[in-house]
Order: structure tokens, then sequence, then C-alpha cells
């Protein structure tokens, strides 16, 4: 996947400046051994281009343009970090998606085989929360210098519903699993005060196993990446300004279908630029 060859070229980059810069640093003092980070950020979303196909003959919806998605969205993301003796962090993430739309249909559109015709009024909901826990090991392990490298298992909580306005045509899809992910985190100062940083998880899974559903043959790829700068106000406070790609999706038929309409197959890409202002709050270090 693209996202991923550029990720990997970047990190391989920061490697050989890492190694560089090393020898150039001043003393520094220690890492706290013990150190837990609060992280908010609050911005809006943009929806790139969003593709959505329930059924083989269903028709290709695209949520831009025939379902709304052509407005800017609140984002909001909390995070929860405990560092340990500098070098080994643990990352607990709540990711809220849930976009609402009315439309009035200009072309019939058919959803696991229910059509709904030109001009019908309606209502659409894309919901695609997830909630991710992360392990990163720092490589470089100071205290204002971060080059960390891990892995994440995301659990995504999506659901799709298309209702007509009156209520007499409706078709739902809800999916819930585990989604394993490649990380990389870096930090790096510009200034006493003021630093930049890169985070990325990703992943591309060809096969069902790795995708999380052994009952069906299923292609996936996600990826969540930003390249962020801050600065830092107080000892306990930082705020940065974050900008944000996050999309990916998944194609392919489910064998364990209880659904009994439709003939399991799915076709669903989403692509997501976000601009949010963000803070971290360090609480009180455990010596």
């Amino acid at each position: 996947m693209r996202g991923s060859q550029v990720v990997a070229g970047v990190v391989a980059w920061l490697f050989g400046m890492a190694g560089s810069a090393r020898a150039e640093d001043a003393p520094r003092k220690e890492e706290p051994r013990v150190e837990l980070r609060a992280v908010g950020e609050l911005g809006f979303l943009d929806v790139l281009s969003h593709s959505l196909r329930q059924g083989s003959n269903g028709t290709l919806f695209r949520f831009p343009e025939d379902g709304g998605q052509d407005n800017l969205y609140t984002f909001v993301r909390l995070s929860a970090e405990l560092s340990l003796r500098g070098r080994h962090t643990l990352v607990f993430l709540v990711q809220p998606l849930d976009i609402q739309t009315q439309v009035v249909l200009r072309r019939d559109v058919t959803i696991d085989e229910l059509t709904f015709p030109e001009n019908t009024n309606l209502d659409v909901r894309y919901a695609f929360p997830f909630y991710r826990a992360s392990y990163l090991y720092d490589l470089l392990g100071g205290p204002e210098r971060e080059l960390s490298v891990g892995a994440s298992l995301q659990l995504r909580n999506a659901t799709f519903v298309f209702t007509s306005a009156d209520g007499t045509l409706r078709r739902t899809s809800r999916d819930v699993g585990p989604v394993p992910l490649l990380k990389v985190r870096v930090r790096w100062p510009l200034g006493p005060n003021w630093w930049v940083g890169l985070e990325a998880d990703g992943s591309y899974a060809p096969t069902a196993l790795i995708n999380g559903d052994s009952d069906s043959a299923t292609t996936g790829a996600l990826l969540d990446a930003s390249l962020r700068g801050g600065v830092r106000v107080t000892d306990q406070v930082d705020v940065f300004l974050n900008l944000r790609y996050l999309g990916g999706g998944a194609r392919g038929t489910s064998d364990d279908n209880d659904d009994e309409f439709g003939d399991g197959f799915t076709s669903n890409w989403l692509n997501t630029a976000t601009v949010s202002l963000g803070i971290q709050y360090r609480l009180p270090a455990l010596d």
C-alpha cells in the first residue's frame, strides 16, 4: 500500500537522522520511571472520498455525492498514555466517528437487494468509532527526542444505516472485529520549547485471518497518520496543531452472513483529512 511505503521511507530516514544527532546531544535530565499523560484533540474532519457497495449487484454509493457527506464534521480524539522507565509506553485511544446526513436521491440506489427509488428522502448514518490499544518502545530513550516503534490492536465497531424518511425502506449493516496494526511515533525538538512530531498506525490485510474474520475472504487496509507541531507551555502542558490522514476499508464476501438480505459482499473505502488543536497534560511523575 502506498501509505505504508511512505511511512517506511520516513522511518528509515529518521533512523539515520537519529544516529547522527545522538552524538551531539547535550546532557539531559533523566526520564521519570513512571509518567501518565492525557491527550485530547478537537477539530474538524473532511471526507475526501467515500464509497460503499453492499451486495454484488448493489449500487456503488458515493457518500459525498449521493449521501451528503460534503460538509465539515466535528473531530474529537482522546487518549491516555503510560510511560515506563522512559522507553516503554502503553497507549489507549478512543476515536468517535458518527456521520448522519439527510438527502434526496437523484437516482435509484440498491443496497443489499433493496432499491431506494430516485427522489426518495433518505436518512443516512455512517458510524465507525474505534478503540485502540498500543505498545511502543523508544529506541532513543531520551526526554526530548523520541523514535518509537511498536504495534496496536484496534477494535472496529461499524454501523451503516439507510432509511427512507417515511420509515418504509431500510437497510442496516453492523460489524465488530479486531484489526492488528504496526505503529511508529517520532518527536523531535526545534528549540527549547518547540517540537514537531509524526505518528502512524497502519496495516494491509490480504487474508481473512489477519483481518480478524476467519469466515470471510476479505482484503482490508487502514492508515492513520499525522504530522504535528507543538510548544511546551509549562512542565505539565503541551499544545499542538495536528494534520491527520485517516482512511482505509475492506472488500470481500463473508461466508458467515446471518443477514437474510444480500449475498454478504461488501466494498467500503473511506479517505478523510482532519485538522485539530491538541493538548497534552502530564500528571506529576512517579519516581
